[in-house]
């Protein structure tokens, strides 16, 4: 078998470059690549971390959590974010641009919307 790995987590938006945007600034990465209706980034050479796409999506509508009606969009996945300070990365995320979930499943995770509405959760490693 020839090399197959997953090279990145594409995200549809209303507008890839927005939040591309938002995540370069929560996650410190960079742009790789980029065209009209499409954003690539990555961490910094020498840094680890998954590579994430954004396309834009006219028809893009917003995932749901937790649904409560039968038939209702769920969400397909989010991203798991490790971080050291939950609060102060959690009050960052908000001043970039996110939302805090009403869920709240644990205290050592924070559930978060990003600015297109995709569920993504802050996380710390707790002893």
């Amino acid at each position: 078998m020839g090399r197959t790995r997953v090279s990145a987590v594409t995200v549809d938006a209303h507008d890839a470059h927005e939040l591309a945007g938002f995540f370069l600034r929560l996650l410190g990465y960079e742009i790789r690549r980029e065209e009209p209706d499409w954003v690539l980034i990555g961490p910094p050479p020498g840094t680890e971390g998954i590579s994430l796409a954004f396309e834009t999506e006219r028809a893009y509508v917003p995932p749901v959590w937790f649904t409560r009606n039968p038939g209702d969009q769920q969400m397909m996945l989010h991203l798991d974010i490790e971080v050291d300070d939950l609060e102060g990365e959690t009050a960052r995320a908000v001043s970039e641009g996110a939302h805090l979930h009403e869920h709240q499943p644990q205290d050592d995770v924070r559930v978060l919307l990003d600015p297109a509405g995709h569920p993504f959760c802050l996380w710390t490693e707790t002893h």
